[in-house]
């Protein structure tokens, strides 16, 4: 029930999301009742105190999935400019809209985007206006899918997601309210925001938590939303002592974010539920989701059955887990591209010609390329032109990380990814440029 009290969203955790950075912050914008109330909130919260001069920038996705989304995005850069906020979008394209769930789909693309648009503008901390209905209907959906400890804990109210060297902060400051209460405060601040229809649309088992099983929970056992907002918590902290259970059974196991398999099977034949937490805490530290418990038994079967110096491979969350000279190790899929970045002017660095790599972009000459075999590269001075081959070798490269992307310009070859650059073509003067494999979000 809606508090009768004049409400303020949370404007202790608010205030806190918004001085923790230095500078400027970040704001997930989709033009919705708890995205708009966020956004009120954070202004009155920051415009306000003189003392706090951070910089508050509003980001907006456009999925493309529904007829209005125009006219989302307008909404919602007007709404910035009436809060006199810096905003920017990014538009996503969804070719084939039957493939796979949608639904899912579309949220990972927008974290996606939402990391890309923070790093283009320099933001490390971005909020999210998740509330406490949100939670609960996490916690339901997980219930439904079987997961264990970590499925069921919900959403954080901060989480860190790490990228290329470059940490993005998701901060939900919203997550201890509910919905009604947002609600009142809409209404008693006069906020405007936009309804998305397909809000309305069970066929999305999120939707049909919310329309259909949440009221009748709640009729059950009245607090029940925020009851399970309050397991999620609970259990929350439980999987913080399952992962340092799991950093104490793998102190020696875990090498770097691999596993060394000739200690990881005496643990697996001793005690089965320890084996399985530092199986899931090691495929948590690779950002993979949890496996269904029978996948983890098929991966102890080959474990149990494989020679130690045997190679084995597993597909699992669209990457590739591989056992290779003892040690499991995950490889991501790599798609990205080559940028090249500025020498500084003072630095002794070595680097391509700045013009002479322009000149080649302008006229179309610069192309990323798939290996073919034979390929040959001198990336030190007083060395013989070597085949990638045998640079993969001894730079002990695994098998599966030898098809890396080659950078041509002119129709010579100029970078490998993981390798390093063409030594003839580097100069220590004048503006210059280092070519450098970027891997997309």
């Amino acid at each position: 029930m809606a508090s009768s009290r004049k409400s303020k969203p949370s404007p202790k955790a608010t205030l806190q999301a918004a001085s923790a950075v230095a500078k400027r912050i970040g704001l997930a914008l989709s033009g919705g009742l708890d995205s708009v109330v966020l956004l009120d909130a954070i202004c009155k919260t920051v415009q306000t105190d003189p003392n706090n001069s951070t910089e508050i920038w509003v980001f907006h996705i456009h999925h493309g999935l529904q007829k209005p989304a125009d006219q989302w995005l307008e909404f919602c850069e007007k709404l910035a400019k009436k809060y006199q906020v810096h905003f920017d979008f990014r538009l996503l394209h969804f070719a084939d809209q039957s493939q796979g769930n949608i639904e899912a789909r579309a949220r990972a693309e927008r974290y996606d985007a939402l990391t890309e648009l923070c790093i283009e503008h320099g933001i490390e901390d971005l909020l999210l206006a998740h509330h406490q209905n949100d939670q609960a209907e996490t916690v339901l959906l997980q219930l439904l899918r079987g997961s264990g400890v970590s499925g069921l804990s919900g959403m954080p109210l901060n989480r860190i997601n790490a990228k290329d060297n470059q940490s993005i902060t998701l901060w939900r400051p919203l997550l201890n309210l509910s919905k009604s209460e947002l609600e009142t405060y809409a209404k008693e601040h006069k906020l405007k925001w936009v309804e998305d229809p397909s809000n309305q649309n069970t066929r999305y088992r999120r939707n049909a938590i919310r329309k259909d099983i949440i009221p009748r929970l709640e009729k059950i056992q009245p607090g029940a939303i925020a009851n399970f907002a309050r397991s999620a918590d609970l259990l929350a902290q439980s999987q913080l002592l399952l992962d340092r259970l799991a950093r104490q059974d793998g102190k020696h196991i875990l090498q770097a974010q691999r596993l060394r398999l000739a200690p990881l099977l005496p643990l697996a034949k001793e005690d089965k539920a320890a084996a399985n937490n530092l199986m899931r805490y090691w495929l948590k530290l690779n950002d993979l989701v949890m496996p269904s418990q029978e996948r983890l038994e098929s991966w102890w079967k080959d474990l149990m059955a494989v020679k130690t110096d045997s190679n084995l491979a597993w597909q699992h969350d669209e990457a590739s887990i591989y056992l290779w000279r003892g040690l499991l190790q995950v490889a991501n899929r790599k798609v990205g591209q080559w940028v090249f970045r500025d020498v500084p002017a003072r630095s002794k660095s070595l680097g391509l010609p700045a013009e002479w790599v322009k000149k080649a972009q302008n006229q179309g000459l610069v192309e990323e390329r798939l290996r073919q075999g034979a390929e040959k590269l001198q990336i030190k001075p007083n060395t013989p032109r070597k085949t990638l081959k045998n640079l993969f070798q001894e730079s002990d490269t695994p098998p599966w990380e030898r098809q890396a992307p080659l950078l041509y310009i002119n129709d010579e070859l100029i970078a490998v990814a993981g390798v390093g650059e063409s030594y003839p073509h580097l100069v220590s003067t004048g503006k210059r440029v280092l070519p450098a494999w970027t891997e997309k979000l």
